[in-house]
């Protein structure tokens, strides 16, 4: 082995070892249980329960299309907005992606909770209808409520996901096409729409595998009918404690995760997922040759008909541009709407969530602030997502400098795993890690949150210094050797200084992510150290009161706080 190929193994190992250990192994070996009796041997007994029953079938075909509608609804809506940022300048992009990111700043869980308020008999959707001579409805406990919330919270990753690809399109092409002839709305389908699409793929497979381990959403908003294969795992495991059972509905949910993904990757191929720019001729058209691209063609060109017959303006048409703002800042309100609501229902005296808030005071505020239990919780959450933000700072930078050396098979084995996290639903991962820890004794323990919590935030970490790396001109780092810095020298000098802005970015996002993570806290936790989400999740299903909507406040103004010295350091 040469010595470059030593090195490029001495960067992968640590987050090789961390994969192996805390992701590969305890997977492998729970999803083992669904499979083995009692005794130790072989059997197909909990697998002949679930088909034979029919109801997990069921169930499971009910979480696919929800989780189809939720990804549909998800890139439609988050289309508009990517584009705009893309296509802002810096000042604006700024502004812009701070809203998107707002959402991510506030829990999941809250968010969810807050529909409640806002689709309620009682709350602004029903109140504002009623004032426009409607009847109320019922909104909530229903199919459309489900969509609408997972949506919301699910449209921010599909936005920043498209945004990586849209920054990269030549708009050049777009207005060569304008010179050819091509009317803006034949521009736009048959040209930036191609360009954009493994933008729009990777954002799809993203967010339809996450809508997939998704649980909160389902339990709180919709009926028995809505009712996603996450939640019957949850049953198994913490009220039956039916470990057998739990993971054979673990295999049922992750193949089909993972079927989607090798579809998708058969199609359009892994690097979408890592915001690389193809060329219309990329993915499947290139896999299908001349009649795939007579195909694209074809298609572009019938949308583009389709819409110029229903007049649809093109975004590429200056003379729409000020509409395509407008729709873009539709989709922020209605990324934020639940923000809006949380502020003054945070500030109401009832002891429950409600519309309008009555008795405006700050008790809330005060129980959450002097609460030693929450005041415990919040301490513990920053601590972990701050370890986290350092593992995975520790683990994924070195992994990216090697990636970036390696080139066929072995580029595309190290990348498969390095975001393998990413394609299985968390709630086995969480499942699979609370089976291991109960051997290991590390159940209710900082340092069990913190391995499952590196775990999740891995693969965002690892594509955004990807992303930055691959903008960094090497040759200052050889004529930094040139001059006679060590390879060492180097990265401590020259590489890491000037890349610092987006390791901050990419420690501040894996940050955020363990901030809220509910998955691996529901099960690591074991009700000795609860995380924020946890606390928050277990207040929900007691008293369900605006005690949610003071925290998720503080929360908010706080890491705003944050960000904005982050974003102020790395300028200076």
């Amino acid at each position: 082995m040469n010595r470059g190929r030593s090195v490029q193994v001495l960067l992968l190992a640590p987050a090789m070892a961390l994969l192996g250990a805390f992701f590969i192994m305890p997977i492998g070996g729970f999803l083992l249980q669904g499979f083995t009796a009692s005794d130790g041997r072989l059997t197909l007994v909990h697998a002949d329960r679930m088909w034979t029953a029919g109801t997990y079938a069921q169930v499971m075909w009910t979480s696919v299309k929800i989780s189809f509608w939720v990804t549909l609804l998800s890139v439609l809506v988050g289309y508009p907005a990517a584009y705009v940022i893309a296509t802002a300048d810096k000042r604006s992009k700024g502004y812009w992606a701070l809203f998107v990111l707002l959402p991510f700043w506030s829990s999941f869980l809250v968010r969810t909770f807050a529909w409640i308020v806002l689709l309620g008999r009682q709350g602004p959707v029903n109140t504002t209808l009623w004032s426009w001579g409607f009847d109320r409805a019922d909104l909530l406990y229903t199919w459309g409520a489900v969509i609408v919330g997972m949506a919301n919270v699910l449209v921010p990753f599909a936005i920043l996901t498209m945004v990586g690809v849209m920054e990269k399109v030549d708009r050049s092409l777009v207005a060569a096409a304008g010179t050819l002839g091509a009317r803006p709305v034949q521009a736009f389908f048959c040209v930036y729409l191609p360009l954009s699409m493994p933008g729009v793929t990777a954002a799809a497979i993203l967010v339809f595998i996450t809508a997939l381990g998704f649980f909160i959403a389902p339990a709180l908003l919709g009926s028995a009918r809505e009712t996603m294969i996450t939640q019957l795992i949850i049953q198994q495991v913490i009220e039956l404690a039916n470990w057998p059972f739990a993971a054979i509905l673990c295999w049922l949910l992750l193949s089909c995760a993972l079927l989607i993904f090798l579809v998708f990757d058969r199609l359009f191929g892994l690097s979408a997922l890592a915001g690389e720019a193809r060329a219309a001729t990329g993915g499947l058209i290139a896999r299908i040759g001349r009649q795939g691209v007579r195909l694209s063609s074809a298609v572009g060109d019938g949308l583009a008909r389709l819409a110029e017959l229903l007049h649809w303006p093109a975004p590429v048409s200056p003379d729409v541009a000020n509409r395509t703002r407008f729709a873009a800042a539709l989709v922020i309100l209605f990324l934020i709407a639940p923000l809006l609501l949380l502020i003054p229902v945070s500030f109401s005296g009832r002891p429950f969530l409600s519309w309008p808030p009555t008795d405006i005071g700050l008790g809330w505020y005060r129980e959450a602030l002097t609460s030693p239990v929450w005041l415990a919780a919040t301490m513990r959450s920053f601590a972990v997502a701050f370890l986290t933000a350092l593992i995975c700072f520790l683990v994924a930078t070195p992994a990216a400098f090697a990636f970036l050396r390696l080139s066929g098979r072995s580029a595309s084995a190290v990348f498969a795993l390095m975001i393998s996290p990413l394609l299985v639903p968390r709630v086995v991962i969480a499942v699979a890690l609370f089976w291991v820890y109960a051997k290991l004794g590390l159940v209710g323990t900082i340092a069990g949150l913190v391995i499952g919590h590196a775990v999740i935030a891995l693969p965002f970490f690892f594509i955004a210094v990807i992303a930055v790396l691959k903008t960094y001109d090497q040759r200052l780092d050889l004529a930094a050797a040139s001059l006679g810095a060590s390879p060492l020298q180097t990265a401590r000098r020259v590489t890491l200084p000037l890349i610092a802005g987006g390791l901050t970015s990419a420690a501040l996002f894996a940050f955020v992510v363990s901030l809220d993570e509910l998955n691996i806290a529901l099960f690591a936790s074991g009700g000795l150290q609860s995380t924020l989400p946890k606390l928050m999740w277990d207040e929900a299903t007691l008293r369900f009161s605006p005690l949610l909507a003071a925290v998720s406040t503080l929360v908010l103004l706080l890491m705003s706080s944050v960000v904005l010295v982050a974003a102020r350091l790395r300028n200076t």
